[in-house]
């Protein structure tokens, strides 16, 4: 459970508190993945860190990217990537002959 910074101090830089997820998850990311590149050990935890610049107002809601910039793609290839595109049409299910005995008694 989060003690401090109390959550009405958080709320000051921040409208709400979905937003406020938002921010900080995006923020941790983005500082775990830049100490990971430059092969910097963190003291404390990405989302402690990202908290902290949320409270001493450094990180608002005005001032912070949500996501971060990707190439836009073709919408196929982007399903296709997600595995939702067969490549080939489904092989056909040849049920055991076992079964089909089992069925009939």
């Amino acid at each position: 459970m989060l003690l401090y910074p109390a959550m009405k101090d958080l709320l000051k830089n921040i409208p709400s508190r979905y937003l406020l997820v938002n921010i900080v998850a995006a923020r941790a990311r983005k500082i775990s993945n830049e100490a990971e590149q430059d092969s910097i050990p963190l003291t404390e935890k990405p989302v402690t860190l990202a908290i902290e610049e949320v409270a001493s107002g450094i990180l608002r809601s005005d001032n912070a990217p949500f996501t971060e910039e990707r190439p836009e793609e073709e919408p196929a290839a982007a399903a296709e990537e997600a595995g939702s595109v067969p490549d080939t049409e489904p092989e056909e299910y040849d049920a055991p002959e076992d079964a089909e005995a089992e069925q009939s008694e």
